[in-house]
């Protein structure tokens, strides 16, 4: 399979950063991924030490539509998040705690309706994400099985409603289901466990560009497949880079890398 394109969510329920090349290290996630939260009233997540909350606790796509109409960035040398809002861009200072207040204001000002406290941002300690799974390490998304579900729907269906952070090409539809407890290898030694399918929800609903909650993704894909699932959890047994264009081969978990190499 064919990497078409990578991509980083800096921030849960944020939008999507592009990237051409990341490094992925063993066992840990990609970098800048989930990194920080947004908090919809006290969580009770306690960075000292980091326990898996349910992703109801944090503004989130399947409750908070409108987070889909912000276009946002996080500055990894600054530690700065900008977001678009409007035609027009906010940068927030966000290892401060006078542009972490000020975040917090531009979201009471965005969405007073949908809050229940204050919404203050969450910052990852080492070795944590704020992933919707706790085995969510890295996530594969086959654009073929995307292309068909679309072509069941009679409507466009954006591969980014899945938040993926791998969309791969060359695949047949719904063939990555199938890949649990297989293995797969990139040209620079790479190496990723699938551990799980993912499971869909509503958040899949929401339009990524325009925020509109316009489909019935889950329903789609229960009444068509028989199931709600769509992409595949990875974990990074050998760290390497992975970059657009290069090419994921299978290997049997027992064979050796190398022989997985394209």
């Amino acid at each position: 399979m064919r990497v078409a394109s990578l991509y980083r969510y800096p921030v849960k329920g944020l939008s999507p950063e592009r990237l051409s090349r990341t490094e992925l290290p063993t066992g840990g996630y990609v970098p800048g991924d989930r990194l920080f939260a947004i908090e919809n009233g006290p969580s009770g997540f306690d960075p000292a030490e980091p326990v898996h909350q349910p992703k109801i606790k944090y503004l989130m796509l399947m409750r908070n539509e409108a987070l889909a109409r912000l276009r946002t960035r996080y500055d990894d040398d600054s530690r700065d998040l900008v977001i678009g809002h409007d035609d027009v861009e906010t940068r927030f200072a966000i290892a401060t705690a006078a542009g972490r207040e000020q975040l917090s204001a531009f979201f009471k000002a965005f969405m007073p309706d949908e809050l229940r406290g204050e919404p203050r941002l969450l910052a990852a300690p080492l070795g944590y994400r704020f992933t919707d799974s706790r085995s969510g390490f890295v996530s594969i998304i086959n654009l073929a099985s995307v292309a068909d579900l679309e072509t069941r729907l009679g409507v466009p269906v954006d591969p980014l409603r899945f938040r993926g952070n791998v969309m791969v090409e060359g695949l047949p539809a719904w063939a990555e289901l199938d890949l649990v407890d297989r293995e797969l290898v990139a040209p620079s030694g790479l190496r990723l466990q699938v551990i799980k399918r993912i499971e869909r929800c509503a958040a899949t609903n929401v339009d990524p560009v325009t925020g509109i909650r316009d489909l019935q993704i889950p329903k789609a894909l229960m009444k068509g497949y028989g199931h709600v699932d769509c992409g595949i959890y990875c974990r990074i047994v050998a760290g390497g880079t992975l970059g657009e264009g290069e090419r994921l081969t299978l290997v049997e978990a027992s064979e050796p890398a190398a022989l997985g190499v394209a």
